[in-house]
C-alpha cells in the first residue's frame, strides 16, 4: 500500500494556531502530531506580582468564548487560600452564570462547527443556505445563554461583575425574573436540538477512555465537587499535582497532560456525562431516554449528542435557579488578605480547568498554575485521530482529511481546531 502524508500546514478561522501531521504506511499510522505552534501567552506570569483581587478580571481575558470558566476556577481557588466560604444563594448565582456560558459555548461548537461535518457541508455558511431554519433556531438558543451572561455578569464577553467572595452586585429578582421567558424558549429549542443531533449518522468508533471529571453528592458538575475518574481516582483539587502532570512535546508549545499512574485521558462532556449522568435534571435524563443515549457511551463522535444533552440540562437548571431566586443578604463575602495557598477545579464547556495561587500576607500573587481542558486532551486527540486513520486507510485522500478533522472537532479544543477551512497537502509514497 506504501506511504502517505497527510499534512496540514494551517488551521485557519482558530483560537490559536496549529496544524495536523500524519504519515502512514500500508495501511497504518506511523505517526500523528496534532501541532499546536501557538507562542506562549505567559498569563500565569502576567498574574505573579498582581493583588489577588485582580485575577477575575485578567483571567477572563484568556478566551472569549468560556471566560466564566477562567473566573470561577480562579475565585474559588483563591477563596480556599484565603478561607472564603460562600452561602448558597450565592453559589447557585455562579451556576447559573456557568449555565450561560455552557449555553452559549457548546451552541456556538454544535451549530456553527460541527454538525457541518455530520450534514455534509464546508461550514455554516453552506449549511444554511438549505438550512436557515436550523442555524436560526441555533443563534436564539446562543442569544438566551449570552442574556444570562450579560444579566449576571455585566456583558456577555468577559464578564465584570464577578469578584473573589461573590459578585460586586447581585441582581434583583425581578431583574431575573425577566431571563424567564427566554430561557423557556431556549429550553424547548435545546430538546428540538438534542433530537436533531441523536438522528445523525456516526461512525461506528469506541474508545476506552480513561474519564476524569468533578463529581458532586448533590449536582451535575459545574463549580464544585471532588476529581474523580473512571479508573477509580478521587480526590480534593489540592491533590491535583500529586496525580496529574504536565509534559513537553517536541512538535506543541502546549504542554500535554497525563495522569501520573496510567497515562492519557479525556475531560470534557463526554467524561462528565459518563461519570455524572445521575445528576441530570428530570427533563435532561427523559429526552436521554428517548433519544437512546446510554449512560455509558464511549463515541466520541457522538459527542455532539452528549453537549447538546448538556444544553438542556444547563436551560432547565438555569429556569429552575431563576424561579427559585432569593436574593442574598450581600452580592459577595468580604476576604482578608493572608499568605497562603489555594486550588481548585471547576467544568469549563471543554473540561476540568484547575488554577492554583500562591499569595504573600499582602494578597500578592507569588505563584499561578492555570491547566485549560485542551492540553488536557490534546494526547487523546491525537490517540483518536492514529485510531480513526487505522480503520479507515482504504478511504481516499479527501474523505480521510475530513474524517480526520472531524475526529478532532468531536473535542471543540480551544486552540482552536474547529474549522473547516483547511488547506491540505497529500505526499504519496
Amino acid at each position: 500500500m506504501g506511504r502517505r502524508t497527510i499534512k496540514v500546514n494551517y488551521l485557519a478561522r482558530v483560537e490559536g494556531e496549529g496544524a495536523l501531521y500524519a504519515r502512514i504506511k500500508d495501511g497504518r499510522a506511523e505517526e500523528v502530531r496534532l501541532e499546536i505552534f501557538e507562542p506562549p501567552r505567559f498569563f500565569e506570569a502576567f498574574l505573579e506580582g498582581r493583588m489577588y483581587d485582580e485575577t477575575p478580571d485578567i483571567v477572563a481575558r484568556i478566551c472569549g468564548i468560556c471566560p466564566v470558566a477562567y473566573q470561577m476556577s480562579a475565585v474559588h481557588a483563591l477563596e480556599n487560600a484565603l478561607d472564603v466560604s460562600l452561602p448558597e444563594p450565592l453559589r447557585a448565582l455562579r451556576r447559573l452564570l456557568y449555565c450561560g456560558e455552557w449555553i452559549e459555548s457548546h451552541v456556538l461548537h454544535i451549530y456553527m462547527l460541527h454538525a457541518p461535518d455530520f450534514l455534509g457541508y464546508a461550514g455554516a455558511v453552506e449549511m444554511a443556505k438549505d438550512h436557515r431554519e436550523i442555524v436560526e433556531r441555533g443563534l436564539q438558543l446562543k442569544k438566551a445563554g449570552n442574556t444570562i451572561l450579560q444579566v449576571l455578569g455585566g456583558r456577555e464577553i468577559h464578564p465584570i461583575n464577578v469578584r473573589v467572595g461573590g459578585f460586586y452586585r447581585a441582581p434583583s429578582r425581578s431583574e431575573l425574573r425577566q431571563l424567564i421567558e427566554p430561557i423557556q424558549i431556549a429550553r424547548e429549542r435545546a430538546v428540538e436540538t438534542v433530537k436533531w443531533v441523536a438522528a445523525f449518522d456516526f461512525p461506528e468508533f469506541e474508545v476506552d477512555y480513561e474519564f476524569v471529571a468533578l463529581r458532586h453528592s448533590e449536582h451535575y458538575p459545574m463549580n464544585e465537587g471532588r476529581i474523580v475518574s473512571s479508573a477509580g481516582l478521587d480526590i480534593d483539587a489540592d491533590e491535583y499535582e500529586a496525580h496529574f502532570k504536565e509534559q513537553h512535546v517536541p512538535h506543541s508549545t502546549a504542554l500535554h497532560s497525563v495522569i501520573k499512574e496510567r497515562g492519557h485521558y479525556l475531560v470534557g462532556p463526554m467524561a462528565r456525562f459518563n461519570l455524572n449522568a445521575d445528576k441530570l435534571t428530570d427533563l435532561a435524563k427523559e429526552v436521554c431516554h428517548e433519544v437512546g443515549l446510554s449512560a455509558l457511551c464511549r463515541n466520541p463522535f457522538q459527542s455532539i449528542v452528549i453537549r447538546a444533552v448538556e444544553v438542556l440540562h444547563a436551560c432547565d437548571l438555569a429556569l429552575a435557579l431563576v424561579e427559585t431566586y432569593e436574593e442574598p443578604d450581600a452580592p459577595y463575602v468580604e476576604s482578608t488578605p493572608k499568605a497562603g495557598e489555594g486550588a481548585a477545579c471547576t467544568e469549563a464547556p471543554r473540561g476540568a480547568l484547575y488554577h492554583r495561587y500562591r499569595l504573600d500576607e499582602s494578597g500578592k500573587i507569588l505563584e499561578a498554575k492555570i491547566v485549560p481542558p485542551t492540553s488536557q486532551n490534546q494526547a487523546m486527540i491525537e490517540d483518536d485521530v492514529r485510531e480513526v486513520i487505522n480503520g479507515h486507510s482504504e478511504m481516499d485522500d479527501e474523505a480521510l482529511q475530513w474524517r480526520c478533522e472531524q475526529s478532532i472537532r468531536n473535542y471543540d479544543p480551544c486552540i482552536s481546531c474547529a474549522t473547516h477551512f483547511l488547506k491540505l497537502d497529500i505526499d504519496r509514497i
